[in-house]
């Protein structure tokens, strides 16, 4: 029998019932009975009203304090901002009209009364509604909020007691803002007034006890523009800065960037115990339905992805956006990219098998999201682009001699000129992404029977990789072997493939083992090279090898058919992960990668 409802419920339907005649009365309540209340609307969809009431910033900003329940403040915004693109805009743009009144009121050119004291409530607003739009991916809208903070910001003494507080809080949140939205250009600039800042002042956790969290934002500004070896630098100094005192939400974000940063300088054993410590502590504060959960596991994905774990990698990703689509909803900046790094993992996983039809809907739905929600120029879409290029390229081979072929190959030619532009434009020609997108392109016009071409794109590709990287990095392995695929499959010049495979093979032997998958691309091609020389005894050692890379690559696969995202590996107190993380020594500079390992072409 279905229990009847209490007499809060059944107020909470009275007021929804009669909202318009009760609606000035609501103000009058405590936060959480106006939460409820607006909750109640979201449940029964009557999304117009939910859009109107979260557009309306007093009553937004009452919502936003009841901390506790800020998953259900972004399920609401998300469905509001469905039906309005623009709601999350007015939100911010009216947080910045209340600052430019605020600044109005107690500034002028023949005075200045404008103080920490009567701004402190304002910048907490500020603060709490940027986190609260970042969070959810609405950058643009968060970056508004956190340049009204600025604004306080630059009107204040400097000589007031919290000054240094306010500069280092105000300038780290509008960091990470603008480097998650790829706003390179005004975050280079906050970056140096930051990093200056910090440097003249001596800041020291004992004068700012989150100094974690300002270089974790210098970790994350150098990861997204490439800088790999600083981002690593800055994570391993805001790792050091950890202790039990810090909140939980920052120490899981410093352990998240660490993780990122060790997995693309190839640490991958640091990498492990930094992200495993941040999944484990994200599910035991927030629990395994909160969008936090969801970043652990999309950066435990990467993690998995690069360590040559791919079907446990694709899994976690399944998982992590599954949790994000019940956070955010389908319409979201967040759930694209959840979207696009399973497409990706899918498409390594089914290599082998040229199923790529899961692949191919996730790329599709990522790309069609962001190209909803993004400028047409904006480089987020590059990596989304180049996703679904690789796919279609190998869908196109697989339908070799079909009407399809021709199309596909085109489309994907389409997609990948479009990213490397963006590349191009937002990092210039020397940098590991724009090398990136050049080496797909040597890609596809190997496939479209350019070879020239191809061959230029990938010298182009290895000589940018080696200038940043050095000669023995994975990422010029990788790009090695596909000349070595052009050279002894398309243009018959074997012994440079040799050459190559050989040293494709020797990088990746040394970073991932003798069961890498990516081995068999290049076995079966020095196998081709052999035959094609009339090289009989060679031709048998590597037959043999290849069989005894199957039986390795077989265990590990059998490893893999299922993953435990927390296990005894994360079982560390905060201090023993210090200790156990810097006391590692740091691989050779060579050993830099870039963000995300790419299966050799198949020959």
């Amino acid at each position: 029998m279905a229990q009847p409802n209490t007499l809060y419920k059944l107020s909470t339907s009275a007021i929804i019932q009669n909202f318009l005649k009760l609606r000035h009365g609501l103000d009058l309540c405590p936060e959480n009975i106006i939460f409820d209340v607006i909750f109640e609307v979201f449940k029964r969809n009557e999304i117009s009203l939910l859009s109107s009431e979260l557009s309306h910033f007093p009553t937004f900003s009452k919502l936003l304090k009841i901390g506790d329940k800020r998953a259900g403040l972004h399920k609401m915004l998300q469905a509001a901002a469905e039906l309005n693109k623009n709601v999350p805009d007015i939100i911010s743009q009216a947080f910045y009209t209340e600052v430019d009144k605020l600044i109005s009121k107690l500034c002028s050119t023949s005075f200045n009364h404008l103080k920490v004291s009567n701004t402190c409530k304002t910048l907490e607003l500020g603060f709490n509604l940027g986190g609260f739009l970042c969070e959810a991916g609405w950058y643009p809208a968060g970056t508004t909020v956190l340049r009204g903070c600025v604004n306080i910001l630059r009107k204040l003494n400097q000589n007031e007691q919290n000054y240094i507080f306010v500069k280092l809080e105000c300038l780290s949140k509008l960091l990470h803002s603008l480097s998650s939205y790829c706003q390179f250009t005004e975050a280079t600039t906050i970056y140096n007034e930051l990093s200056n800042f910090t440097w003249e002042k001596g800041i020291t956790s004992e004068t700012y006890p989150n100094l974690a969290a300002i270089y974790n934002e210098f970790s994350s500004h150098h990861f997204v523009k490439s800088n790999y070896h600083d981002s690593y630098t800055w994570a391993m100094e805001a790792v050091k800065l950890l202790t039990s005192s810090i909140p939980p939400k920052l120490t899981i974000d410093v352990l998240r960037q660490a993780s990122k940063s060790c997995v693309v300088k190839r640490e991958f054993a640091k990498a492990e115990m930094l992200v495993k410590q941040a999944v484990c502590l994200a599910k035991d504060v927030y629990g395994t339905s909160h969008s936090k959960y969801a970043d652990c596991l999309i950066d435990y994905g990467f993690y998995l992805l690069n360590v040559d774990c791919i079907t446990a990698s694709m899994q976690v990703y399944k998982n992590a956006l599954d949790v994000r689509l019940d956070c955010f909803g389908a319409e979201n900046l967040q759930v694209a990219v959840a979207h696009e790094d399973l497409a990706y993992a899918t498409y390594v996983n089914e290599y082998s098998t040229g199923k790529f039809s899961d692949a191919r809907k996730h790329a599709g739905i990522s790309l069609a999201i962001l190209s909803r929600h993004l400028p047409s120029d904006h480089l987020l879409l590059a990596s989304s682009k180049r996703v679904l290029a690789l796919i279609l390229e190998e869908i196109a081979i697989d339908n070799q001699g079909q009407t399809a072929e021709k199309s596909l190959l085109s489309e994907a030619e389409e997609l990948h000129l479009f990213a490397l532009k963006l590349a191009t434009n937002s990092f210039g020609e020397c940098n590991v992404q724009t090398a990136k997108h050049y080496g797909n392109l040597g890609r596809l016009y190997q496939t479209m029977m350019r070879y020239p071409e191809a061959e230029k794109m990938h010298l182009k590709a290895i000589q940018i990789k080696e200038s940043l990287l050095g000669t023995e990095d994975y990422e010029v392995a990788l790009s090695v072997g596909h000349l070595a695929s052009l050279y002894n499959y398309d243009m018959e010049q074997y012994h440079k493939a040799e050459e190559l495979y050989l040293r494709s093979i020797k990088i990746g032997r040394k970073l991932f083992g003798p069961s890498y998958s990516g081995l068999e691309y290049d076995y079966r091609g020095l196998i081709q090279v052999y035959h094609m020389t009339r090289n009989f005894e060679k031709f048998v050692e590597f037959r043999t090898t290849l069989e005894e890379w199957k039986i390795s690559r077989d265990a590990k696969d059998a490893e893999q058919g299922s993953v435990d995202v927390v296990d005894e590996g994360c079982n560390l107190s905060l201090t023993e992960l210090i200790h156990t993380v810097t006391s590692i020594p740091e691989l050779s500079s060579t050993a830099r990668v870039a963000l995300q390992t790419e299966p050799v072409k198949k020959g």
